[in-house]
């Protein structure tokens, strides 16, 4: 393996490293796994649960919408292979620093590339509209800046930070309200909606939830003809609180989170404890026949479907197991706990499997101190145990990071309809070196477990430099942290050649 070597040139951190030694020895790689846990197996042969079989198709007509030309939906719940997502947050006294910390997995589609895009700040004529995936809506005077990961043929994101520390991740939930056959706003729209538009996690709920009243959830969320639909839950975070918001068609339930920890999975799980909700849920429950209004009133038990499909009965075990990791390590959570998780194949956590897997992850450390940043990791390539979390920090002059950014097509079959009716490669430049060191690291075990140490040695140079910021023992230069992503991003491919 050629390239940058850790601590020498090309060290993307550079005095920012391990207190400035510039060239000095590399640390030894970390064992992420949490202590004693069997939990984490993070085996370089990918072994690990590969989720529950699937069950029917569950297909059925679309109308003629003059969009979709009668496509046949298939709710995303039944299709083949498990499809999941895993949301985190750990908040004082859980975390082992004044800190919140946020995470996501972004399990997709085997082959979708997820890309990283930073969009700055902007000002918006009066009367200016944005399209988002599939519908135009109404746009603001003003955005926030933000980084978003994101599957590179649509508008929105499955996760992504803002410049005022806010975190949103989604997830695909199947509830008793039918899923929505016409384009509408994807549940990833209104991730980066609430980004751009929310200077807190409460403000990116509100703008979240008035934009579901008013605008609905639907469309397909696959680049496939056929649709593949379903309804959306989301984690929110700032640096002092965090909100779980989980939806059914147009109505929702949101609960507050005030300290401790909490993860979401693909299925409701905000029972009685309801901060806030739309204003005719209840009514809509007890209109259905769900609810007879007696007694306390349980969204999860409300709304969720009767007979759950597969993938919802195999999040159960995900999201349990991944509130008893969090339980576990309880009162030292730290970014590095998270990433372990990400990583956790046993649990079902990080999905291999032939349909999909973890095309994406994050993690975001948000300390409660407003004089310290908050910092973003992302992998920009699949499976977060044979990828590189890197750094992410909003300053002025952030240098652009075109490797992690995929080609645009004038002629894009994700905008042209009837959609989807051809294919494009949207392969960035890392993830195309990413899935070649991986197809050798396949072929050579030794080779790949070689190659594997050394970029857990490269995220390791990013965490101490990360922690070396935020303990106030550097004090890097505005350029350095303009450039640190960038840089980070570089020394990876370099390390693939």
């Amino acid at each position: 393996m050629r390239g940058a070597e850790p601590g020498g040139e090309g060290d993307p951190l550079g005095d920012l490293g391990t207190g400035g030694n510039g060239g000095g020895p590399v640390p030894p790689p970390c064992d992420l796994r949490p202590p004693g846990a069997a939990v984490g197996r993070t085996g370089w042969d990918g072994a690990g649960m590969r989720g529950a079989e699937p069950g029917g198709e569950g297909r059925r007509r679309r109308g003629n919408s003059g969009r979709t030309g009668g496509w046949r939906v298939r709710m995303a719940g039944q299709d083949p292979g498990p499809s999941s997502c895993d949301c985190f947050v750990a908040l004082p006294p859980h975390t082992a620093a004044p800190f919140v910390i946020f995470g996501k997995n972004a399990d997709r589609p085997r082959h979708e590339v997820q890309e990283i895009v930073h969009i700055p700040s902007r000002i918006h004529p009066p009367g200016d509209k944005v399209r988002c995936t599939y519908i135009e809506i109404q746009q603001v005077e003003r955005t926030h800046a933000v980084v978003l990961s994101r599957p590179a043929w649509l508008w929105g994101a499955e996760m992504g930070a803002n410049e005022h520390g806010v975190c949103v991740g989604n997830e695909g939930v199947w509830t008793r309200e039918p899923i929505g056959e016409d384009e509408a706003l994807l549940g990833m729209d209104l991730v980066r909606l609430g980004l751009e538009r929310g200077g807190s996690a409460k403000e990116a709920l509100e703008v979240m939830t008035a934009l579901l009243e008013q605008h609905g959830q639907g469309g397909s969320c696959k680049e496939e003809p056929i649709p593949f639909v379903y309804h959306n839950t989301f984690l929110l975070a700032d640096r002092h609180e965090a909100w779980v918001l989980e939806t059914a068609g147009r109505y929702w339930a949101a609960q507050r989170i005030r300290e401790g920890s909490r993860n979401i999975s693909n299925q409701l799980s905000i029972g009685t404890d309801i901060t806030a909700e739309h204003p005719e849920l209840r009514q809509r429950a007890r209109s259905q026949g769900w609810w007879n209004g007696d007694g306390q009133f349980s969204f999860a038990e409300v709304f969720s479907l009767e007979k759950q499909p597969p993938r919802m009965e195999a999040a159960k075990t995900r999201y349990r197991a991944g509130k008893e990791l969090l339980q576990l390590h309880a009162g030292r959570i730290t970014a590095e706990t998270f990433m372990a998780i990400l990583r956790d194949k046993a649990s079902g956590i990080c999905v291999d499997s032939e349909g999909f897997r973890t095309a994406g992850s994050m993690v975001s450390i948000l300390p409660q101190d407003p004089a310290l940043p908050c910092i973003h990791f992302f992998t920009a390539t699949p499976d977060p145990s044979r990828s590189v979390f890197k750094p992410f920090i909003f300053v002025p002059g952030l240098k652009p990071v075109p490797q992690v950014c995929s080609p645009t097509f004038s002629n894009d079959p994700a905008k042209k309809v009837p959609r989807f009716q051809s294919t494009v490669d949207r392969r960035h430049e890392l993830y195309r070196r990413h899935q070649a060191a991986l197809e050798l690291m396949e072929k050579d075990q030794e080779q790949g477990k070689k190659l594997l140490q050394t970029l857990r040695e490269l995220e390791k140079q990013g965490l101490d430099a990360v922690n070396a910021l935020l303990e106030g023992n550097v004090a890097p230069r505005l350029e350095e942290l303009a450039e640190l992503f960038f840089d980070c991003v570089d020394a990876e491919m370099k390390f693939y050649k």
